[in-house]
C-alpha cells in the first residue's frame, strides 16, 4: 500500500453542506481538487469543515505539471493562510508521485512528484492523493463496503472497507460495453454526444456492474455530472455535494 494511503485509515461522515465557520486558532488544511476542467480550493478547519468560500480556475489545457503547480500557487494566494496541503489528483498517485494521468495528458506527467513540487511552491506539508479517494473520505460512513463513482470530465473510482481506504482502482479505464471503457462510455464526453436520456440508461447498466464486481453495500455517486441523474436510484445509491471533494483533503491527516 502506498505510504499516503497508509496514513488514511478512517473516513469522516458525509453531511450537507453547513455554513462556513470562522477562521480560528486550530490547524488549517488547504483542500486542492484537481480536476480535468477546474481546479478549486478551500480552507478546512479541523472536524473539515469549509472555512472560506471556494476559489477557482481553469484547468490548462495542455496542462504540463510545472504550469499546473504555478495556477495552483497562484490560486492559493488569495486565501488566508494556512498550515498543511491536501490534493485530490485525477489519476493514480504514489508515494506523491503521479503514475497516470489521462485527462491532463499523460505522457507529461508519469513520474512527476506533485508532492514535492507543491511542498516546494506552497511552503508547507502536502499529501496528494487519487481525487475520487478524497471524495470518499468525505462520503463514506465507515461500515461495510462502501464505493465512490465521481462522473465528470472521466469516471473516478474509490473503494473502502469499514472505513479503510482499499489501494486504488483504475475502474474507468477498463472495458465495459461496445470496446469501450467506462470513461469512454460515460465521461462528459460521451453525454454531451449521446445526451441525457442515453447516459442514464448506461450508468444504470454500469452501477449493476459495479455491484458485482465490488458487492459494496453502499453507492456513492460524486462529481459535477451526478446531477445529470434522472432515474430512480436504489436504496443503497445515493448522490453526495461536490464540495465533498474538497472537505475529505481532512482525511488524509487522520
Amino acid at each position: 500500500m502506498a505510504e499516503t494511503d497508509q496514513n488514511i485509515m478512517e473516513g469522516i461522515n458525509g453531511a450537507p453542506s453547513q455554513p462556513m465557520t470562522k477562521l480560528g486558532t486550530g490547524v488549517v488544511t488547504l483542500a486542492i481538487d484537481i480536476g480535468g476542467t477546474r481546479v478549486k480550493a478551500a480552507l478546512l478547519d479541523e472536524q473539515g469543515r469549509m472555512i472560506t468560500e471556494r476559489v477557482r480556475v481553469k484547468t490548462p489545457k495542455p496542462c504540463p505539471p510545472d504550469l499546473l503547480v504555478e495556477k495552483v500557487r497562484d490560486l492559493v494566494a488569495e486565501l488566508p493562510a494556512f498550515d498543511r496541503v491536501s490534493v485530490g489528483f485525477p489519476g493514480v498517485v504514489r508515494r506523491g508521485c503521479i503514475l497516470t494521468a489521462v485527462n491532463l495528458g499523460n505522457s507529461l506527467w508519469v513520474g512527476f512528484n506533485l508532492e514535492e513540487a507543491l511542498q516546494a511552491a506552497l511552503e508547507r506539508p502536502v499529501r496528494v492523493i487519487n481525487d475520487a479517494d478524497m471524495q470518499g473520505l468525505a462520503a463514506i460512513s465507515g461500515q461495510g463496503v462502501e464505493m465512490v463513482i465521481t462522473l465528470g470530465t472521466g469516471v473516478g473510482c474509490g473503494l473502502f472497507l469499514d472505513g479503510r481506504l482499499a489501494p486504488h482502482l483504475e475502474i474507468g479505464h477498463i472495458p465495459f460495453r461496445k470496446g469501450q471503457t467506462f470513461e469512454e462510455q460515460l465521461g462528459n464526453q460521451a453525454l454531451v454526444e449521446i445526451g441525457r436520456r442515453r447516459w442514464n440508461r448506461r450508468l444504470l447498466k454500469a452501477i449493476g456492474w459495479w455491484r458485482v464486481l465490488t458487492s459494496f453495500d453502499k453507492l456513492y455517486l460524486g462529481g459535477g455530472n451526478a446531477q445529470e441523474i434522472t432515474f430512480d436510484l436504489p436504496d443503497d445509491v445515493v448522490i453526495v455535494p461536490n464540495e465533498l471533494g474538497l472537505r475529505g483533503g481532512i482525511g488524509l491527516w487522520k
